[in-house]
């Protein structure tokens, strides 16, 4: 299956991947799948195999709704909910996760409950395209490395257009591709050898960590996601790349 992303100079056409080749259920019943698969060591691999770095990251997407102070907070594939956590420091009356992982959902809502957090973050089971929340409800909308699994890109960025409020944010963590020497070459090795193998021994998934480096690479980043953000309506949308590029954050506006 192919998917298509149109900007106004170019046309990216990017190569639809899922976790397991050998299965014909959809992508979105695959990786819901996997990380029900992986979910008891999910916390631990994420922050061993990016050496930490994915915490300061979610640390700064964070800061850039500070000056907004949102008050009502959508944590979109939020899995265990760390982004959910880190968006505490927002000071805000309510976080709403969803995911649709109920492994994920478990783990976290084990994580909010032992930190006495289960009050004002509530972890739901739910489609991140098709929000089963009114229009005009948020008044912010987050995700980490959680729109590079969606079955269809231009549906969940537009629902979550939908359930913002006018003026709201979207603030969007993902991996991208390092396009200079030597990150671009290092990044490859570490991504299509090393990762898979650590994540293969710790989670039992063999498809999991070879799924993520090929996820990245069918991913239409920087420029050409700037180009869907505004196709669904985003504007004043920002890129900001971190890491010599590993990551970047998008930042769009309803």
């Amino acid at each position: 299956m192919f998917l298509e992303y149109y900007c106004p100079f170019k046309v990216r056409i990017v190569m639809s991947v899922v976790p397991y080749k050998d299965k014909q259920d959809p992508k979105k019943a695959q990786v819901a799948e996997m990380f029900n698969n992986i979910s008891p060591k999910y916390d631990l691999l994420n922050h061993v195999l990016s050496m930490g770095i994915d915490i300061v990251w979610r640390k700064k997407a964070i800061k850039l709704l500070k000056k907004d102070q949102p008050k009502l907070i959508l944590d979109i594939a939020t899995g265990t909910g760390d982004f959910a956590i880190e968006a505490l420091a927002l000071n805000p009356d309510k976080i709403i996760g969803v995911d649709i992982s109920e492994g994920m959902l478990a783990e976290g809502r084990k994580k909010m409950k032992k930190r006495k957090l289960d009050h004002i973050i509530d972890l739901q089971l739910g489609d991140s395209e098709g929000l089963l929340f009114e229009d005009n409800k948020f008044d912010a909308v987050i995700v980490s490395f959680g729109v590079r699994n969606f079955e269809n890109l231009e549906k969940g960025l537009s629902d979550m257009y939908r359930v913002l409020k006018p003026g709201g944010k979207a603030v969007i963590l993902e991996f991208s591709k390092p396009r200079s020497f030597p990150m671009k070459q290092a990044y490859a090795f570490y991504s299509n050898t090393i990762l898979p193998q650590v994540g293969k021994i710790v989670s039992k998934d063999n498809s999991a960590y070879t799924y993520l480096p090929e996820s990245v690479q069918a991913f239409p980043d920087g420029e050409d996601f700037l180009a869907v953000l505004k196709k669904v309506g985003f504007t004043s949308n920002v890129c900001k790349s971190l890491t010599f590029g590993i990551s970047s954050i998008y930042v769009g506006v309803k």
